[in-house]
């Protein structure tokens, strides 16, 4: 897909030179308007500092501490990732030889069904951060899924999608609860952390996922609100009505009294950054899940844009426009934006595992450094026979095996290194081409083109594969943190520093497409069937 096919037509040349000659008179007011794009992570935290062209002149990033108390538990301590937070948008505006107060507002986006609990009374938090990959309420996951309120809840939808026809009542008919869903942890710590249950009901606890505590830290306690696109992929939040779903608070007897208060994803203040933090204050004037903004930051503004994100995990979205899509197999229908009158819709399907598996390969020193990947994968013509399954963290859609464990499956005596890192990075290719597979068979919408973001879509060997696998152009942005820029546009926009989307396009800029090859897809197709068969001897593996 190219850039003049995948975005609208553009300003003829005589209205663009007024508009370049406008913006030149406006520069010395507009240069000193700068946006702080927050984004926080998995990983990492960064924070880019852009001015009006959209360009970065002041960065700064922190690696996320990961704990690991048990097998299966993925938590982050809250204080040392405050801390983090306000050192990197520290360093970030000193990078750019700015001082706090030349900030003009800020951008967030975070990473999406990381939750906690925290007391109303002292702020203290009931536990760690519970991250999107913790899977130790897969028991609970499994045993929800086959009980007979569930059930009772998918014939009863099933019945009203026969009468009704609304695409609400067909994802309800086939609802599958998630160990990424926020809901069953949920329960789970209710269940299992002393004193949390009896505070709740003496109304003393607040919940959130992470841009909830964050603002609430940023604004110094005086801001509590979330907004549509991180509620959206809670479990907890019905995308078809834009309200907490009574239906999971019934059942789960989650007391209303929790839930933060669901506001837009940008506007002119969402809140403001308490003085004390830095010695100046700001609006926030976004606050937008990561693949929401990730979406917003690759400019896929039109129904049936689609970007494919390759962070720690890999989120395939599809711009469904102002219609919400349930389906059947696994592409789950999310909130992208709400902006004033504007409500965008995507649908998206996820893998939990893809930077995971390239730090997995840098830990057992099968590469040095993440580049090296790619020529160690083209050092052999083949994988030798050798197949990948990337499911560290279990296996999502359209397989749905929180259980499934990875591994190699192939290897023989004459399997070198370059074989096992190609397989590696073939099964992030396969698991790609998977999503996209569903996509097409879910959502009736054309697709033309495929962009990419995320640190593994600075891979080459990956990104081609992918072209080869869909038969579809695949295109890369020169900037890969597309989280982080979409927040930035997002808030820029409110705060009147960019005029709208138009803009935002003229300033895309796209550093390499990848064409499909005709050829290399008919043998890919046969090594996508074999790594297909692989994965059924790795599913349902691990101990609940």
């Amino acid at each position: 897909m190219t850039q003049s096919q995948s975005v609208p037509s553009r300003p003829r040349h005589g209205q663009r030179m007024a508009n370049q000659r406008e913006q030149q008179a406006q520069l010395g007011q507009a240069a000193k308007r700068f946006v702080a794009a927050l984004d926080v992570g998995t990983t990492t935290v960064r924070c880019h500092v852009l001015n009006q062209a959209a360009t970065v002149v002041g960065t700064a990033q922190r690696e996320v501490t990961l704990l690991y108390p048990k097998p299966g538990r993925f938590e982050i301590d809250p204080e040392v990732l405050w801390s983090k937070v306000v050192a990197v948008v520290e360093e970030a505006v000193t990078n750019a030889n700015l001082n706090m107060t030349d900030v003009t507002c800020m951008g967030i986006s975070t990473q999406r069904c990381t939750f906690i609990t925290w007391s109303k009374v002292t702020g203290t938090p009931f536990h760690n951060l519970i991250t999107w990959q913790d899977i130790r309420a897969a028991q609970l996951v499994k045993s929800w899924d086959n009980s007979f309120a569930v059930k009772v809840l998918r014939g009863a939808a099933r019945v009203v999608y026969w009468i009704t026809r609304k695409r609400r009542f067909l994802a309800g008919s086939t609802l599958k609860l998630m160990n990424t869903q926020v809901t069953l942890r949920l329960l789970w710590v209710l269940q299992n952390v002393p004193g949390l249950k009896e505070a709740m009901r003496r109304d003393e606890v607040m919940f959130g996922t992470f841009d909830t505590y964050l603002i609430w830290r940023l604004s110094g306690g005086r801001s509590y609100c979330t907004d549509p696109s991180s509620a959206a992929a809670t479990g907890l939040y019905d995308p078809f009505t834009m309200e907490w779903a009574g239906w999971a608070r019934a059942i789960f007897r989650l007391p209303a009294s929790i839930f933060p208060p669901v506001g837009e994803s940008a506007g002119a203040c969402l809140a403001v950054v308490a003085p004390e933090i830095w010695g100046a204050t700001f609006p926030i004037c976004s606050s937008v899940a990561d693949q929401s903004a990730a979406m917003f930051g690759s400019c896929c503004f039109k129904e049936g844009d689609v970007k494919l994100t390759m962070g720690t995990g890999s989120f395939l979205n599809i711009n469904t426009g102002k219609t919400p899509m349930g389906t059947t197999l696994g592409m789950y229908p999310l909130v992208g934006w709400k902006v004033g009158s504007e409500l965008t819709y995507l649908a998206e399907s996820a893998s939990n595992d893809t930077g995971t598996i390239i730090n997995w390969a840098l830990s057992c020193d099968l590469i040095k450094e993440p580049g090296e990947s790619s020529q160690l994968a083209t050092s052999v013509p083949s994988s030798g026979g050798v197949y990948f399954v990337p499911a560290f963290s279990g296996l999502q859609a359209p397989i749905n095996d929180a259980l499934a464990a990875a591994g190699f499956l192939g290897i023989s005596p004459s399997t070198q290194k370059a074989h096992l890192v190609r397989a590696l990075l073939e099964s992030v290719a396969f698991r790609g081409a998977q999503l996209v597979q569903l996509m097409h068979q879910e959502i009736p919408i054309p697709v033309k083109g495929i962009r990419i973001d995320g640190g593994v879509s600075r891979n080459d060997f990956i990104a081609q594969m992918l072209a080869d696998l869909t038969g579809l152009h695949v295109e890369r942005a020169t900037t890969c943190d597309h989280s982080a820029l979409g927040a930035a546009f997002l808030a820029g926009i409110a705060a009147g520093i960019w005029s709208g989307k138009e803009e935002l396009l003229e300033l895309r800029r796209v550093e390499r497409e990848f064409v499909p090859n005709s050829d290399q897809h008919r043998v890919l197709a046969a090594e996508f069937e074999h790594w297909q068969c692989a994965v059924q001897r790795f599913l349902n593996w691990k101990k609940p």
